[in-house]
């Protein structure tokens, strides 16, 4: 009798040791997989899409096929064009004819609704001379995001102009501790050189990557494979799947570019607390100098600038009791159209920046007879930035550029191979989620 109640009172300890195992197990299991849901990145994309560069519409289709691996917070329509909110619901309408399909594989797929909710109107032009000009309800959203309590940051990822950042910057800038920022530059630093300026100059202390160059080399087919290069990858793995598969091939007639996309994959793969090491979206460095230049009265192609330079050309004219910031001037470089400012105390100002390197002539227009059909050039090479001026902005400690190193170009582009070595890893993965929409 002793000794099968010795036996069943093991048995009852054991019991509960076990009990009591499982239970921890299980409580673990359920921490992992909660730290793993709050592992996905925060995102909040600011877009050019529909404005001068379709490729947007092909970015939007990838990020909504993967919105299973990040957090999406918030879409900025901020064009420099047509574009609005609208397109970003209409793709996400394509998206919601797919999503059946997609979800069979990928469960937690973003609902469109929630994608829908979070659509905001950005600016829809270029910011004035100070770089700055009156809330949106895309910067306003900005701000939401970046004030909503979270351990993680907010990846803002700009596919376009900063005006929105801007502005954000401006009404509260505290969000800086809340927020980093992945800028896909080159062009789009030219269009939105205004907003730059202010931030470069107002908030250095912002954490940046500024890609002016680098995510070219997502596009560029400098010995891919023949099955994934630009223009086979859509007819190989795209065509005929999908509502959105049917509708890649409005944007550049299927042929892949997607320049903002990097932005995306660098949060996707890789450490993004960690911009100088390996990751899809490339490899970046801690840069402490932003170059400016500034020309008193016209310059000429012996005044050799940086490609993504900032380039200021300030004019003498007659003093104006107008406001600052009025447009008083254009200056015509390489067939596109810039607004020229008044500045105050007789000075006329314009900004720009060249996309690449390259020699390139301007001419001024206006009412006023003293800036009336100045012309001159200016001279821009890599790598950048590029030799260090009084007028350059000094930058904080997170602040990370294009790689320089010679063995890094593909041509003139820098840094661009830290992201076409990854080229084919990301389009194959890609081409399997594609393959869900057969």
């Amino acid at each position: 009798m002793t000794l099968i109640m010795r036996f069943d009172y093991q048995a009852q300890c054991a019991g509960k040791r076990i009990f009591i195992l499982l239970t921890i197990s299980f409580f673990i299991m359920s921490c992992n997989s909660t730290a793993q849901e709050k592992t996905k990145p925060r995102v909040l994309i600011s877009s050019d899409i529909g404005g001068t560069d379709p490729d947007d519409f092909q970015s939007m289709i990838h990020l909504l096929m993967y919105s299973d691996a990040v957090s999406i917070e918030g879409l900025v329509a901020s064009p420099y064009g047509p574009g609005r909110k609208k397109d970003f619901l209409d793709i996400i309408d394509l998206y919601e004819k797919d999503l059946p399909k997609l979800k069979k594989h990928a469960n937690e797929l973003t609902h469109p609704d929630s994608l829908r909710a979070v659509c905001k109107q950005g600016a829809i032009g270029v910011s004035p001379y100070k770089g700055y000009e009156t809330s949106t309800e895309g910067s306003d959203w900005i701000i939401k995001c970046a004030k909503t309590p979270s351990d993680q940051p907010l990846w803002v990822l700009v596919w376009g102009g900063l005006e929105d950042v801007a502005q954000a910057l401006h009404d509260a800038p505290e969000i800086k501790e809340n927020i980093r920022v992945y800028w896909i530059g080159g062009p789009n630093k030219k269009w939105g050189v205004n907003a730059y300026s202010y931030i470069a100059e107002k908030h250095p202390d912002l954490w940046i990557i500024e890609a002016n160059a680098t995510y070219r080399g997502w596009f560029i087919d400098d010995g891919s494979p023949k099955n994934i290069n630009a223009k086979n990858y859509y007819k190989n793995f795209i065509e005929g799947r999908g509502h959105m598969g049917k509708d890649f091939v409005n944007y550049y007639d299927g042929e892949i570019k997607m320049g903002d996309t990097p932005s995306l994959a660098y949060v996707m793969n890789g450490d993004p607390n960690d911009p100088l090491g390996e990751s899809w979206g490339g490899s970046f460095t801690k840069i402490n100098r932003s170059t400016r230049s500034i020309f008193k009265n016209q310059s000429t192609a012996h005044d050799t600038i940086a490609a993504y330079d900032v380039i200021e050309w300030q004019f003498e004219g007659p003093e104006k009791d107008i406001p600052q910031d009025s447009v008083c001037f254009n200056i015509e470089i390489s067939g596109q159209v810039w607004n020229g400012y008044y500045i105050g105390n007789g000075t006329y100002a314009a900004k720009y920046s060249s996309k690449k390197p390259e020699t390139a002539t301007y001419t001024t227009t206006s009412e006023i007879a003293e800036l009336d059909g100045l012309t001159g050039q200016y001279a821009s090479i890599t790598p950048w930035p590029g030799k260090s001026s009084p007028d350059d902005y000094t930058l904080g400690d997170n602040w990370y550029g294009d790689r320089t190193e010679k063995k890094l170009f593909m041509g003139v582009q820098q840094g661009a191979k830290t992201v076409a070595k990854h080229r084919k890893a990301f389009l194959m993965d890609w081409a399997e989620r594609w393959k869900w929409l057969e």
